[in-house]
């Protein structure tokens, strides 16, 4: 009876661990606006109309990609949570000087964000200067 007790035990933290992951989504897409040309990882994107999506859902990986696919890039994200739910969807930059670099996704309703990973070049550029934080609105997918 006392092995039975602890199988339940161990089988109920393991279903709490693998619901873990599942937090800090993106269920469809998330879309945006860039006016001016950005950082996502190493990869510089040109001004426009960008989708975010997750692949993988096992994996903290984004894909950032243009609007016609000509440019895209993976970046690694961590969930850093908020203690309460985001009221809308925001893309979040850090500017060092005059160039901007892709630092969060907050998604509407979720109350963790997806802090983008900051490449080595963001971080010499962190070394220099403060980081002048801004957003812009973005989209879900479905949503106008």
């Amino acid at each position: 009876m006392n092995t039975l007790k602890k199988r339940i035990a161990l089988m109920g933290v393991l279903s709490v661990l693998c619901a873990i992951p599942s937090m800090a989504q993106i269920a469809n897409s998330v879309k945006f606006d860039a006016p001016s040309a950005f950082y996502a990882g190493n990869a510089k994107m040109p001004a426009g109309s960008y989708t975010v999506t997750q692949p993988n859902i096992d994996d903290n990986l984004l894909l950032i990609e243009d609007a016609n696919g000509s440019h895209s890039a993976f970046v690694e994200y961590e969930v850093v949570p908020s203690n309460t739910p985001h009221d809308h969807s925001d893309i979040i930059f850090n500017q060092y000087g005059q160039v901007d670099y892709l630092s969060a996704i907050w998604i509407l309703g979720e109350d963790s964000q997806m802090r983008i990973v900051p490449s080595k070049v963001e971080k010499n550029a962190a070394k220099a200067a403060a980081a002048q934080k801004h957003s812009l609105s973005a989209r879900n997918a479905g949503q106008p």
